[in-house]
């Protein structure tokens, strides 16, 4: 596979009004301001992408309030999930793991090197566990009025599944999808810093460099092979969670 470059179509691809400074977590974004089918576009506030909340402060607590949202949605094993902050009475929390890590057979495999931290098991997931992933829009159609964000721990990997999920059942480009996914990368590696922790994306890029390819050109190739409607309702999404997924997310 020939490495290739992956431009985002607009600049609104790019992080430019849309990270979200919420004092205590690093790589948090709304999902709005992107183009999207037919001419319209993602609607800010509706559902927003993040690292672990555990450690955002009473700033970052009500900055996520203002900000509108009502619904966090937690992707993280049980394990994960130690020493939770509690959330505001406002907020309602729904736990669903995405991983599905019971199923050893698949996570052997995925789990077993650096891929693990790539978009490459995006495609073998929604194969494999579709139910997993159906069963996080179901809560995000069902929430109640107000923002939904939806987490794991970096918000890169298993957010950014959920995240390239949803904004392709609503019509965004595959290329500004990749580009979303890309913004992690600095916001993560600021984390690191912070933190006092190794930062693994350049051993990543390495990685995915080292097959001819990178994380944009992966979930691109995925998109433009795989029907994303049948896939979620592979997994039990009924089509009144995909039209209520679209009505929530665009303008």
């Amino acid at each position: 596979m020939d490495e290739r470059r992956v431009t985002a179509s607009e600049p609104g691809a790019r992080d430019a009004g849309r990270h979200l400074e919420w004092e205590g977590a690093f790589n948090v974004r709304d999902l709005g301001g992107l183009a999207a089918a037919h001419g319209r576009r993602t609607r800010r506030g509706a559902i927003v992408r993040a690292d672990a909340l555990d450690r955002l402060t009473a700033a970052g607590w009500e900055a996520l309030l203002a900000h509108g949202v009502r619904t966090v949605i937690d992707l993280r094993n049980d394990s994960e999930r130690g020493g939770l902050a509690a959330a505001p009475a406002e907020i309602t929390t729904i736990h669903l793991p995405l991983d599905g890590e019971r199923d050893r057979q698949f996570w052997d495999i995925w789990s077993s090197g650096p891929q693990f931290g790539t978009p490459l098991y995006f495609g073998p997931h929604l194969r494999r566990l579709p139910e997993r992933t159906a069963a996080v829009l179901g809560a995000v159609a069902g929430a109640p009025a107000g923002g939904v964000v939806v987490h794991c721990q970096g918000g890169r990997d298993r957010t950014g599944q959920v995240s390239m999920v949803l904004l392709c059942l609503a019509g965004v480009a595959p290329a500004d999808i990749a580009a979303d996914y890309a913004l992690s990368a600095g916001r993560l590696r600021a984390r690191s810093e912070a933190e006092g922790v190794r930062d693994d994306g350049p051993e990543l890029e390495a990685f995915l460099r080292s097959r001819g390819t990178s994380a944009e050109h992966v979930i691109v190739e995925l998109l433009q092979s795989v029907d994303m409607e049948e896939r979620v309702r592979a997994g039990g999404a009924p089509e009144t969670d995909i039209a209520a997924l679209r009505a929530r997310l665009l303008e």
